[in-house]
């Protein structure tokens, strides 16, 4: 039995033999694909390709959206414009006097003498009633007082206002106790008066400071700073603006504004002239405070042409001896200097009050007003040191230029009137004579020389030295305007016209 099942599993490993030898020639061998390197790489330089397309236009795609979604999700108000209206010239006390005579002067004096006489008869009548009064008061008095007292000789002897004389000596009746007096009283309360106004505009001033960064000899860097005094003059909704010296602030990598209640923000220029050294500085508000928005208050613009501003007292506030928050008292000494800058003129106050060698802050009058901007950049060597300033009437439209970020045209023209009378004996033409020209200026660069005459400046005829800066004063920059001067030749002037662009 076991050899038959021997042979049973024999037989059956043969036939599975025979099995598979029968398909053998169906066994096939799967090679792997081989990786075509260049085909890989150029897939790949593709995929990263349109990656980096893509990453730039959703790039550029959020830049040109952004603004707009950003206006849209949260609106922004418009700033306003900053304005300061122009001043009139002040009416002088003779012109009033002379206007609105009419021929009928013979018959107003008549009127006039006749009013007078009538009101000196009428006063006369009335002292002599009011005399007639009293004298029966009186008596009326003495006869009551005689009535109290019947019989006695010893009656108390009255005055002439039915007092008793006895007490009125005696100083029972009519007298009061004696007050010390103080004579330095009256001195202590106008400085406190001076110091009134002096708190209420010190809220407006602010500190300007410069940050630097310099190297020193062993290649350290640290920081260095100047500062100096700022002024609120505006708040047009988006930033708070603040006039300031640009001089103080060249090369400054920050500029660092420090407020009344010792708040630091950081500020830029937003616009500056490079004539009056002025420049404004725009805060924005959303970098200030609420608190330090309460605290603030925005300077008002005085007038400075008004004719009794000689001889009254200011307020000098500012850095005036090389230290911030400092106050000085005194009076304006002049008002009517004038100073000639290219393309424009000024007029210039001086002052009795003693200050560093480069004052800088505002003049103020007893109404807590701006009068004027500290400027000695002006001052003769004799009175270096005696404050100065610039007067605001002349300033303010140049301050509202700055601060609504506007630039401020430039030729570089020095230009002074000529008098009625020296233009007769010379036989000169009407117009604006030129004292002087800036070296590389436009109107240099463009052939006008000192000595021209201005005669016309776009489609304006200049007559004074005033039409020409009026007419620039509202050109537009980096526009090109006509000019026309008189030029003086061998035997008479000779016309030239010249466009010049304005810088």
């Amino acid at each position: 039995m076991q050899g038959n099942e021997e042979m049973n599993e024999n037989q059956k490993i043969e036939k599975n033999k025979e099995s598979t030898d029968d398909f053998d020639f169906l066994k096939e061998k799967i090679k792997e694909r081989p990786i075509n390197k260049k085909k890989l790489l150029k897939n790949t330089i593709i995929t990263a390709s349109m990656a980096v397309l893509f990453g730039l236009l959703a790039c550029l795609s959020f830049l040109l959206l952004e603004p707009v979604l950003n206006n849209w999700l949260y609106p922004e108000e418009e700033p306003e414009v900053v304005t300061f209206p122009q001043e009139q010239n002040e009416m002088l006390p003779e012109d009033m006097l002379t206007e609105g005579t009419t021929t009928g002067s013979d018959e107003t004096e008549g009127e006039l003498a006749s009013e007078v006489e009538t009101d000196v008869a009428a006063s006369e009548s009335s002292v002599e009633e009011t005399g007639d009064e009293r004298e029966s008061s009186v008596t009326e008095a003495s006869e009551d007082v005689v009535s109290e007292y019947p019989g006695q000789l010893d009656a108390p002897e009255l005055n002439e206002e039915g007092m008793n004389k006895e007490d009125f000596d005696d100083g029972h009746i009519g007298t009061e106790e004696t007050v010390p007096i103080e004579p330095l009283k009256p001195y202590q309360t106008q400085y406190e008066e001076l110091y009134k106004i002096y708190s209420e505009v010190e809220s407006s001033m602010v500190t300007v400071t410069a940050v630097h960064s310099d190297v020193d000899w062993f290649n350290n860097t640290y920081q260095s700073e100047g500062t100096t005094a700022g002024v609120i003059i505006a708040n047009n909704n988006r930033e708070l603006l603040i006039l300031s010296r640009k001089s103080s602030l060249d090369g400054a990598e920050t500029i660092r504004i420090s407020f009344c209640n010792g708040v630091d923000a950081e500020a830029v220029i937003k616009q500056y002239d490079q004539n009056t050294d002025l420049a404004v500085l725009a805060v924005e508000l959303k970098d200030i405070g609420a608190d330090t928005l309460e605290s603030v208050t925005v300077a008002v613009l005085g007038s400075s042409i008004s004719s009794g501003m000689t001889g009254t007292p200011v307020i000098a506030v500012g850095n005036l001896f090389g230290y911030k928050d400092t106050v000085c008292y005194g009076m304006v000494t002049s008002k009517n200097n004038v100073i000639t800058m290219a393309d424009s003129e000024y007029k210039l106050m001086t002052t009795d009050i003693y200050a560093g060698a480069n004052p800088s802050g505002i003049l103020v009058n007893m109404s807590g007003e701006v009068i004027g901007i500290i400027d000695n950049s002006h001052n003769h060597d004799d009175i270096k040191n005696l404050l100065a300033a610039v007067g605001i009437t002349e300033l303010k439209g140049l301050i509202s230029k700055l601060s609504n970020g506007e630039h401020i045209p430039y030729l570089g023209i020095y230009a002074q009137d000529i008098s009625a009378q020296t233009r007769e004996e010379l036989n000169i033409p009407q117009g604006a004579f030129i004292v002087d020209i800036d070296m590389d200026s436009p109107a240099m660069l463009k052939g006008i020389q000192k000595g021209d005459i201005l005669v016309k400046v776009g489609s304006r005829d200049i007559k004074s030295a005033v039409d020409y800066m009026n007419v620039l004063r509202n050109a537009q920059a980096e526009s090109s305007i006509n000019i026309v001067v008189q030029r003086a030749s061998v035997d008479d002037y000779k016309e030239m016209d010249f466009v010049v662009q304005v810088e």
